[in-house]
């Protein structure tokens, strides 16, 4: 295998939920710069249109589409799903990358208890609409995937989990890292049961990225500072960072690669 065969995803078609901005769109961006023909699904029209319009204005060599959907509407998810196959003929790798903010931790980065982000306190609608998204979202993407994929003889489901799945967090909302833990077991699981069909599952586990769920809480000088001081390298990352991990699990290079789940964090988790 040559280094050209070994990244070539030219023709691929390809699904990336969650495609709208952030780390989503970095994986959209390195698909389509390398010759895949790429739909972006995400619930932001307007972040979709913008996306798409100026990933379209590159003049990479493969081809992006969008549609507005919520990967909570499981209806929706399928329908989006068989629209790109009847469309495209097949589906060969999917993202599975659509999440939202979990809100605040029960402590502030200064480590001030925040009164209504207690476990006692939250919203119980605050912790259904993150295990809706962020894990049954997931599931279900990759059930959709699973179900395509095996008619034509494999693909390559890549899941964006975090480093929240294995270490604490005061500062972040309390149902993303059981969300993110339970993503974490998912792909393992399904990498056993889909490896028979020539389907590799793997999983993207990414600390601090500069990201729409986190670029609000960014503009506060302390929660930016919190953030930084988890990495090693004492920065956050940048969404184009992911992209060339995105490309190596989406290609033929990782083909003996499945039930894995790769850190890209600046050694953030060794702080744990």
């Amino acid at each position: 295998m040559t280094l050209e065969t070994m990244f070539n995803v030219a023709g691929k078609s390809v699904i990336v939920t969650g495609g709208a901005s952030g780390i989503g769109r970095a994986y959209a961006e390195i698909m389509v710069e390398m010759g895949a023909r790429v739909r972006i699904l995400d619930m932001d029209a307007a972040g979709l249109e913008t996306t798409v319009s100026e990933i379209a204005a590159m003049g990479w060599p493969g081809e992006v589409s969008s549609g507005q959907l919520d990967v909570s509407d499981r209806a929706a998810l399928a329908t989006a799903f068989d629209t790109v196959v009847a469309d495209q003929g097949r589906i060969d790798v999917v993202f599975a990358n659509a999440g939202v903010d979990a809100g605040p931790g029960f402590l502030s980065p200064t480590g001030d208890r925040v009164p209504e982000a207690q476990i006692d306190t939250m919203p119980e609608a605050q912790w259904d609409r993150v295990i809706d998204v962020n894990l049954t979202g997931v599931f279900m993407t990759i059930r959709n995937a699973a179900h395509h994929m095996k008619q034509t003889g494999g693909g390559r489901i890549i899941v964006t989990s975090s480093v929240a799945a294995r270490v604490n967090e005061s500062i972040v909302g309390t149902a993303y890292m059981p969300a993110k833990a339970g993503v974490d077991h998912l792909v393992r699981n399904a990498a056993m049961e889909l490896a028979a069909h020539g389907i590799n599952v793997n999983c993207i586990s990414p600390g601090p990225f500069i990201t729409n769920i986190a670029g609000g809480r960014l503009k506060n000088k302390a929660d930016r500072e919190a953030f930084e001081a988890q990495s090693l390298m004492g920065r956050i990352a940048l969404p184009e960072e992911i992209k060339g991990l995105a490309l190596y699990l989406a290609s033929p290079a990782s083909s003996y690669v499945t039930g894995a789940q790769m850190t890209i964090d600046g050694g953030s988790s060794l702080r744990g």
